[in-house]
């Protein structure tokens, strides 16, 4: 068993290599452990598209119900239906089969213990438990529940009609958000098309993350031609969005949260707004112009959900498009409801653009990923980070460091998710934003090579 399987916020792996039905049948063990123990009588689980997610949604279902759980199988869902059947089925926990927005050939689990997704250490508890290979027997049940229409609806009945039919581009990009997505832009008014629409693990057309240029480029075109308002994104399980607004520039999470932030200040002035480490100066800026308090928070969805809670917000969002709502939603992460939100602000807008050009312009970057192994990462930015705080101007590491120089700022954090260093930089100027850039490259690639070469 590769323990690196077990990160963060979800166990996430390579099929046949990490993860087999082997592994799987010792998680679906491990979890009626671990529920068990927590007084957890009845479950959600959900699949997204991956080729091997229905034969591990069936190992998972055999195996908890197996250990005394009684389990509704919710069939081919977004991420978000499995957090939003904890409420509305009066559920104690939930696990989604998703590879998120990784390639074709991941897959994995999230999993909930009450109305939340469990990181951290409880990720590690599981490990331990499946290293030990206790298991628990009983006589839970198994049965198949459609919460999809009751979803739909609940989206719809708080957002009611839009007062303005925008045409709207959707892209899920072959993964589990078209359905949803489609029918909450037709009953809420809009002249919507889609593309990329029919579920398909191998990922066709692009790969399923709406926070890269790569992942944008199909629903930018489309945009361009059909001279659409807006064009809306999702990864592969539908609880990240992307936006590419009518001229064809993609707007990324932490101007999306910027958005909808104002929107709610408007309303309720004073309120609680998270953004993460990546976000921009922009989101701080913006929030707290519009009678806001903004928080700055670690990456990640489960911790981000945690804190939400915490801080009794009424909105987080990330650069990578998780956005959680308090307001007028359940606080989890969903990228189809957020959706809805910005076309209810978009169709009450006098021009649609107009929402988007009114944010400062800055010059930054997407999220930048540089590959590098797993059993390196966090050594390299934390020698990184060694070498930020002589250097820079300001620095603050509640994550990876993001630091200022000269007005520019970085940040360079470890994914939690996947092999890589993430990156990220903004400026006021091109020539300022091409400067941090090559400067903080050219010191962790020095890094990379000393610490790839010593191991």
């Amino acid at each position: 068993m590769n323990p690196q399987v077990f990160r963060e916020y979800d166990i996430r792996g390579v099929v046949g290599k990490d993860l087999d039905e082997d592994f799987v049948r010792r998680l679906a063990r491990a979890m009626g452990v671990y529920w068990i123990e927590r007084g957890v009588k009845r479950v959600s689980l959900g699949m997204d598209a991956r080729l091997s997610s229905p034969g591990f949604k069936e190992i998972l279902k055999e195996g908890i119900s197996g250990s005394g759980i009684h389990v509704y199988d919710l069939g081919l869902v977004p991420t978000p239906v499995m957090y939003y059947s904890l409420f509305r089925l009066d559920l104690d926990g939930g696990i989604q089969v998703t590879g998120s927005h990784n390639p074709a050939d991941n897959n994995g689990f999230k999993i909930a213990l009450g109305k939340s997704t469990i990181y951290g250490g409880e990720i590690l508890e599981i490990r331990r438990i499946m290293e030990r290979g206790t298991a628990v027997e009983g006589a839970g049940s198994a049965r198949s529940r459609d919460i999809m229409p009751e979803y739909i609806d609940d989206i719809v009945s708080r957002i009611g009609a839009c007062p303005r039919r925008l045409k709207v581009v959707v892209d899920p990009g072959n993964g589990v958000a078209g359905e949803a997505a489609m029918a909450v832009c037709r009953r809420l008014g809009m002249d919507v098309t889609g593309i990329c629409l029919e579920p398909d693990g191998t990922f066709p057309n692009h790969h399923p993350d709406p926070t890269t240029l790569e992942g944008i480029a199909m629903l930018r075109q489309e945009v361009l031609e059909k001279k659409a308002d807006v064009g809306i994104g999702f990864d592969g399980d539908a609880d990240r969005i992307g936006v590419v607004d009518s001229r064809g520039n993609p707007v990324y999470g932490d101007m999306i949260t910027t958005i909808l932030a104002k929107d709610i200040l408007r309303r309720r002035p004073g309120e609680k707004i998270i953004g993460e480490v990546k976000c921009s100066r922009v989101f701080y800026d913006e929030v707290k112009k519009a009678g806001g308090v903004p928080i700055m928070a670690r990456v990640g969805h489960s911790p981000m959900k945690a804190r939400l809670h915490e801080e009794n917000a009424a909105l987080a969002g990330e650069m990578s498009g998780h956005i959680f709502f308090n307001d007028r939603w359940y606080g989890f992460d969903d990228a189809v409801y957020a959706a809805a939100r910005l076309l209810e602000i978009l169709s009450s807008a006098e021009s649609p653009q107009a929402v988007f050009d009114a944010l400062p312009r800055m010059y930054n970057t997407p999220e930048i990923r540089i590959d590098c192994p797993d059993d390196i990462k966090f050594r390299a930015v934390e020698e990184f980070a060694a070498h930020a705080r002589k250097t820079a101007d300001e620095y603050v590491d509640i994550d990876g460091v993001r630091f200022t120089q000269d007005g520019s700022w970085g940040l360079v954090r470890p994914s939690n998710t996947q092999p890589v260093i993430v990156l990220r930089f903004e400026a006021s100027t091109p020539a300022q934003l091409e400067e941090i850039q090559r400067r903080t490259r050219s010191r962790l690639a020095e890094i990379i090579k000393g610490l790839s070469q010593a191991a």
